[in-house]
């Protein structure tokens, strides 16, 4: 398209003789484009028997791995100081700088420790999730078709190629390849379903048309033909003759040469300048917005204490270099840590439930889903169609039927879909059908989401037969005769009308009914298309049973349970529909039809998707508007699928589920991707990511309400006091040792209340929660400063470091413990206990908080021993603090809910 190439022009507008990516990719497909099939095999130095083996190392090694770089790969260097880009991180570093620089070597140090130890740790986090996901990736694997050429070991290329091309009878064999092993000059196939692996020079064609949308934006498939393009004056996009990497079949069959790879297409050149850029998750902004909420509380709180210091002390150097400290210490700089280790650790959980995530910051959307649409076919039942009868228009078993079936599934080259599947199983029992039917197929009318039928045709007997099947509706609009006992008879509108009913009543004993019907035409040498399906004759129906999972009823009931509703977005009837949703436990008061659908407006259809819970008869389109429906009335929608229908679904979805076994298309656009098709191990997932999203929560609300206490707690002493409340080095340390003990969050457990319900990004409440429970601690921080200055006299400058002392000491059991409090809405160390690791780690941390006054680091601290009597004051007013902060965040859990 032209804006590409203005776009790309733009970006480098200062080189205008020097041809651009752009400019080279176009001039190669114009090449293959107006060039006959043999001329652009030439230039490609390929054939139609495919490649070599050796030729296609070779041409790996020349043009590297058929992949666009979505995200470019970092080495360990370039990932471990990527991390110093972090607002936090850059924040302490400045921090540090300036301390060194004004003489305060230690508090530089201690600073520098902590930015190197949130990022070590979040480099070996990020690191280890990196490479557990890359492998869970490679287990859903996306190949193409491709025909290559046996390459004999320890024999010459020469006499390869002669073998191969001149004494291999049975031809080049085919192949299914991980779409990055793809090179140019290789020849594949492509049908119904298929992603386009790069850009390719189709060979031949049937039916073949393109959703191209992902480069055009157009919403209608293109056709596209194997013949000459007129290449003059056109843009590629337009070339009838070339497809291009990012777009799918949507139908037909073709095969085709690839002319261009990896970021060397047209979509890899795009790729390069825009695919760095990639949209923030709301998880994302949730994150960006805590994030410069602290940052915007420490340039207001930093200048402050600064200045109240500087007039009631009257040392300048020592209030700033106060104020530096105290600044780290409102930074949370675990934060990337934590949410690192707490993604990793969760795609890893739920890798082990069949579980695999592709995308880590979908897991928040995962856990915060509350409605789930999916498809009825292998979600609610087997998903193991079984072919239970082959009958005549008046229900007698019939023998022709079958073997009309057959020779329709048997020969079609597009996607063999589960009927296809289940008519080759039954008839390939019958071996007098697989023996004595010999017919050679001629032509193949594919299968489309229009017409919702497909025939092929066959020659035998002297005669080609046109052999049409689908569903029933489609069918009979297309016959005007009906074969009984060998006899034909003419359909009238009466004849119809019983038909359907019979169907009608199949349909309500469960069968899935697919009609067939045939022309005889003369054997002349045609191409055949979609007119030619008229005048058929109707020779009865094939009925199909896909029982309900034994499952189904228990996982719907239980993703219910936890706050899912699940709505079915179908394309089959709604007959059987109806059936399978009762017997599964699905209450099914209306159905809404795909017809009835397109005649609402987006308002009036949000509103009925809102009781609504099962669609019928929908095309791809209307799935995806039913989802966005959903998202007027505010709902966090997943959509799983798995077919070639399901693709704009899953992109109009918060979260996209799909199979490892399905369509290409499909598995490319969903963010997760189950290895095994059952609700049941999507509610297990749903649960997994509610759990890492409650173990972020944690840690934000013990930041943002721990350092909006401490705001108040050192403005007060710093305006009361004589000297610092406490030392710059004992501000540091303190912080630092409060951060270690948080690594253990992403490994404590998460109520049972808290994962029942989807939970959503809410920076409201986070706000809320720190305005009225942080403060609890400044209360409890001025019982400690009353109790050191009026108990233990530590009111003048000679009693400062004891005042300091305890001041450190409380604060640090405080903020250590009190997490333990934030973690549940139950009552905690009785009703909901903190995981082993986080046990540990509390206990260590209060026990070095407590031997430090008395340790060999004291006097280089500042630290004075506490005497017996203060300790306990300080567990009355730890015990006060916990209790307090227990009361106010049930009262905040009845009064804004859990979150």
């Amino acid at each position: 398209m032209d804006y590409i190439n203005q776009l790309l022009s733009r970006l480098n507008p200062r080189q205008p003789t020097a041809p651009t990516t752009n400019q080279r990719i176009h001039r190669v497909l114009l090449d293959v484009a107006g060039s006959d099939i043999d001329i652009a095999l030439r230039r490609l130095d390929t054939s139609l028997e495919g490649l070599l083996d050796r030729e296609v190392e070779e041409r790996l090694a020349q043009y590297g791995p058929n992949a666009i770089v979505h995200e470019k790969h970092k080495g360990p260097v370039k990932q471990l100081l990527s991390y110093f880009k972090n607002p936090l991180n850059i924040l302490l570093l400045i921090l540090a700088a300036v301390s060194f620089y004004l003489g305060d070597k230690e508090a530089s140090l201690i600073i520098v420790i902590m930015v190197a130890v949130s990022i070590v740790l979040t480099f070996v986090q990020e690191y280890r999730s990196s490479n557990a996901a890359e492998r869970l990736r490679a287990m859903v694997s996306t190949t193409a078709t491709v025909l290559r050429k046996d390459r004999r070991s320890g024999v010459p290329d020469e006499v390869n190629r002669y073998f191969n091309i001149h004494l291999s009878p049975a031809g080049p064999q085919r192949r299914e390849v991980p779409l990055d092993t793809l090179v140019p000059g290789d020849i594949i196939q492509l049908s119904a379903g298929d992603m386009i692996p790069a850009d390719v020079r189709l060979l031949s064609t049937k039916d073949l048309f393109v959703n191209q949308s992902s480069l055009t934006g157009e919403a209608l498939p293109v056709e596209k033909f194997a013949g000459l393009e007129q290449v003059e004056g056109k843009d590629p996009l337009q070339f009838s003759n070339i497809c291009f990497m990012g777009t799918n079949v949507v139908s037909g069959t073709a095969t085709a040469v690839i002319a261009q790879t990896g970021s060397q297409t047209y979509f890899g050149s795009l790729a390069q300048m825009v695919g760095q850029a990639r949209q923030l998750t709301s998880f994302d902004r949730g994150i960006n917005q805590f994030t410069w909420l602290m940052i915007r509380f420490i340039m207001i709180m930093t200048p402050l204490v600064f200045v109240i210091n500087g007039f009631t002390k009257g040392d300048w150097m020592e209030a700033f270099l106060f104020s530096v400290a105290v600044a780290v210490g409102l930074t949370p700089e675990m934060l990337p840590m934590i949410v690192t280790v707490n993604l990793g650790k969760g795609a890893l959980a739920m890798s082990r439930k069949k579980v695999i995530v592709k995308r880590l910051n979908s897991i928040q959307n995962f856990g915060a889903m509350d409605v789930l649409c999916t498809d009825k076919t292998g979600t609610l039942t087997q998903d193991k169609i079984i072919l239970e009868k082959h009958v005549d228009i008046y229900g007698q078993e019939n023998e022709d039927v079958l073997e009309y079936a057959y020779l329709n599934s048997f020969h079609q080259s597009g996607l063999k879909n589960l009927l296809d599947v289940a008519v080759l199983e039954y008839a390939g029992l019958n071996e007098q059908l697989r023996t004595g039917v010999n017919y050679r197929k001629v032509d193949e009318i594919p299968f489309d989401f229009q017409r919702r039928r497909m025939s092929v045709v066959v020659e035998g007997k002297g005669r080609h037969l046109l052999i049409c099947k689908g569903a029933v509706e489609e069918i009979f609009s297309c016959c005007t005769q009906a074969e009984v006992n060998g006899e034909r008879i003419p359909l009238n509108q009466e004849d119809l009308t019983k038909l359907i009913d019979i169907t009608r009543e199949l349909n309500e004993d469960g069968f899935r009914v697919i009609a067939i019907a045939y022309k005889e035409t003369a054997p002349t040498p045609q191409t055949y298309s979609v007119k030619d399906e008229s005048d058929l004759t109707l020779v009865g129906y094939i009925a199909f049973l896909d029982p309900p999972k034994d499952s189904a009823r228990e996982a719907i009931a239980a993703l219910n349970r936890h706050g899912v509703a699940v709505k079915i977005l179908t394309g089959d009837n709604d007959v059987v529909t109806r059936k399978v949703c009762r017997e599964v436990g699905l209450q099914v008061d209306k159905i809404l039809l795909g017809n009835d659908l397109e005649q609402m407006t987006d308002e009036e259809l949000a509103e009925a998707a809102e009781s609504i819970s099962v669609f019928a008869k929908l095309s791809p389109a209307q799935k995806a508007r039913v989802i966005k429906a959903l998202h007027m009335r505010d709902h966090v929608v997943g959509f799983m699928g798995d077919g070639i229908n399901d693709g704009p679904a899953l992109k109009a979805a918060d979260v996209g589920i799909s199979v490892d076994t399905a369509v290409d298309i499909a598995k490319e656009s969903a963010d997760i991707i189950l290895l095994e098709k059952s609700l049941m191990v999507l509610e297990e997932g749903v649960i997994e990511g509610r759990r890492v999203f409650g173990n972020i929560v944690k840690y934000i609300k013990m930041g943002a309400s721990s350092n909006f206490g401490n705001m108040f707690s050192v403005l007060g002493a710093s305006a009361w006091l004589p000297f610092l409340p406490m030392q710059a080095i004992q501000v540091l340390t303190n912080n630092l040792l409060y951060d270690f003990s948080q690594t253990a969050i992403p490994t404590d457990n998460v109520d049972d209340e808290y994962i029942a319900k989807p939970r959503r990004w809410d920076i409201a409440n986070i706000t809320r929660f720190m305005v009225m429970v942080g403060p609890i601690s400044s209360i409890f921080d001025y019982a400690t400063f009353a109790t050191m200055y009026f108990v233990f006299k530590a009111n003048t400058e000679a009693g400062a470091s004891l005042f300091q002392t305890g001041w450190f000491v409380e604060s640090l059991l405080s903020q250590t413990l009190i997490i333990h409090i934030i973690r549940t809405g139950r009552i905690p160390f009785i009703q909901s206990r903190a995981s082993l690791p986080m046990f540990i780690t509390s206990i260590l941390i209060c026990t070095v908080g407590i031997w430090l006054p008395y340790s060999p680091f004291a006097h280089a601290l500042g630290f004075t021993p506490l005497p017996l009597s203060y300790w306990p004051y300080i567990i009355a007013i730890l015990f006060g603090y916990l209790i307090l902060a227990h009361l106010m965040k049930t009262w905040f859990i009845r009064r804004y809910g859990l979150n």
